[in-house]
């Protein structure tokens, strides 16, 4: 595993996708390596409440391990949703 990893994300972001979400991210947060972990939105049309809240909780888990977690690639609806929940001001979006 690298410094930065990346998790691609799915068409529909939402609750349907949350074991998966975990899976991916708990083998990163296990890995002393990995500082850095870019979550990828370009494949996303689609996401919920569900899908924030999960983003949310996955920021924090890596703040207490000292690793940085940054959006990537969000586009159209995906990009107005995080826009209006101001996930801005929590997320690096690059």
């Amino acid at each position: 595993m690298a410094e930065i990893e990346t998790l691609l994300l799915p068409n529909k972001f939402d609750y349907s996708y949350h074991r998966k979400f975990d899976e991916g991210y708990t083998q990163l947060l296990q890995n002393a390596v990995c500082k850095e972990i870019i979550l990828d939105f370009s494949s996303v049309e689609y996401l919920d409440s569900a899908a924030i809240g999960m983003i949310v909780l996955l920021r924090k888990k890596c703040s207490n391990q000292q690793k940085v977690v940054k959006l990537r690639g969000a586009y159209g609806t995906a990009a107005e949703i995080l826009d209006m929940a101001h996930m801005e001001k929590l997320f690096e979006f690059i």
